[in-house]
């Protein structure tokens, strides 16, 4: 009968089989395929450097994505497009004014997506889409429509409740989305679009951008005209 073998004077324990759990997988790529395609770029991002990020095979990877592409399209879906529904059952329940509204989606998006390392999921569409048009198509698809169609519903609300005067949806849409892409290629730039020096706060940058929308979109009493036209007496 064979001897046990000691190590330090103990018995010698037969090694311990880690695994990761299987329906852990899926997420772990995500994760570390966002954080590749944020850093490095889509088109230069290996599909085994995600999978060894992740501390899987590479087979394993396209045992779940059948390609690349379908990677980021995950990635997509897992941190932005899929919350839409969350965002519009939302709009649906919110009891405040629609000036209330608009602040809370501001600042809700900075909290959940723009803080987070999915900001960088737009600066990398804006980068690379020219070179991936399905991509870009799939995108806009996902996230640029529904995106607008709910920022149209938000300033809709206001006008038909007379808090916010008529505006041309089409446009204004732009006007709130113009400042949250502003922060997010802040934050991806190193600081760059700012001077040197200055720090900004992302949460008083927003508090100051909607200051400056609601006067603009708020309705006022009508002014009443000066007299002889404005012109001096």
């Amino acid at each position: 009968m064979p001897l046990p073998k000691f190590i330090c004077g103990k018995a010698a324990e037969p090694p311990v089989k880690r695994e990761r759990r299987k329906d852990a997988r899926p997420g772990e790529l995500l994760d570390a395929a966002l954080e590749l395609f944020v850093d490095k770029g889509f088109a230069a991002t290996r599909a085994e450097e995600v999978a060894a990020r992740a501390g899987v095979s590479k087979g394993t990877l396209f045992l779940y994505f059948g390609s690349k592409e379908e990677l980021l399209k995950a990635v997509v879906r897992e941190n932005i497009s899929g919350r839409f529904a969350e965002w519009n059952h939302e709009f649906e329940t919110f009891a405040g004014s629609t000036a209330e509204m608009l602040a809370y989606c501001l600042n809700t998006w900075w909290e959940r997506i723009g803080a987070t390392k999915a900001s960088g999921i737009t600066k990398l569409m804006i980068g690379e889409a020219g070179n991936f048009p399905e991509i870009a198509a799939f995108y806009q698809q996902e996230v640029v429509v529904p995106a607008q169609a709910l920022i149209r519903r938000v300033l809709q609300r206001g006008i038909e409740r007379g808090e916010f005067k008529p505006l041309d949806l089409d446009y204004a849409i732009y006007s709130v989305i113009a400042p949250m892409l502003f922060l997010m290629m802040w934050k991806h730039s190193g600081g760059a679009c700012v001077p040197d020096g200055f720090e900004l706060s992302p949460e008083d940058y927003i508090r100051h951008q909607l200051d400056t929308l609601l006067h603009g979109f708020q309705a006022t009493p009508s002014t009443p005209a000066p007299p002889n036209g404005g012109r001096a007496a």
